[in-house]
């Protein structure tokens, strides 16, 4: 078993530092430019099943990194695959103090007005990670970031870190394989090659 897990590609939203969330946004030209480059990377893997959450800056980002890596299989989306909901701050730069509390400790946060708390997004993601861990294969896994370091946190090796240091890079990989019938991470935030 391995799972190829990583953040959609970048969009204009991200470039001005504003919580999407539940927001549609599309990719940018940089963002689909860094899919084909994380396709062409992943060219040698044949995936059994591509997951995407089905907002479609992750689902594109899928689509993309299937046709360049010569995979044919569709994008399969599943809502817990979703991002946080910000609620009544999607769209929005969140306030500074806000902010620097999502980034630092996100579970001590009340949820946001009209959205989601962290824990809620731990719930629906891991949910689908525990059902995916299950299966034999190969699976490609397009979601965002918070809630892939939702998915993942039970995994690293200091849970209480929810970011892990950092945001994940847009299009950056995580590989999960399989050790003594245990999920565990094999490659965190790898970077693919820069052509």
């Amino acid at each position: 078993m391995r799972i190829y897990v990583l953040r959609h590609g970048e969009t204009d939203l991200n470039k001005k530092h504003v919580m999407q969330g539940w927001l549609d946004e599309p990719l940018n030209e940089n963002g689909r430019a860094l899919a084909a480059r994380a396709g062409r990377a992943l060219g040698g893997i044949r995936f059994d099943a591509c997951y995407s959450s089905p907002l479609r800056r992750a689902a594109e980002t899928a689509a993309i990194i299937l046709r360049e890596s010569g995979n044919t299989i569709p994008v399969t989306t599943d809502e817990r695959l979703r991002e946080i909901c910000f609620g009544e701050l999607d769209g929005t730069v969140l306030p500074p103090e806000t902010e620097a509390r999502f980034f630092s400790d996100p579970r001590s946060l009340d949820p946001f007005p009209g959205g989601e708390h962290v824990e809620d997004v731990c719930r629906r993601t891991q949910a689908f990670l525990h059902e995916l861990i299950r299966k034999d294969g190969v699976f490609l896994v397009s979601t965002h970031g918070c809630a892939l370091r939702a998915m993942l946190n039970p995994l690293y090796a200091d849970p209480s870190d929810f970011w892990q240091g950092r945001v994940p890079p847009n299009c950056a990989v995580t590989v999960i394989g399989r050790e003594n019938g245990a999920p565990v991470i094999l490659e965190n935030d790898r970077i693919l090659p820069i052509e």
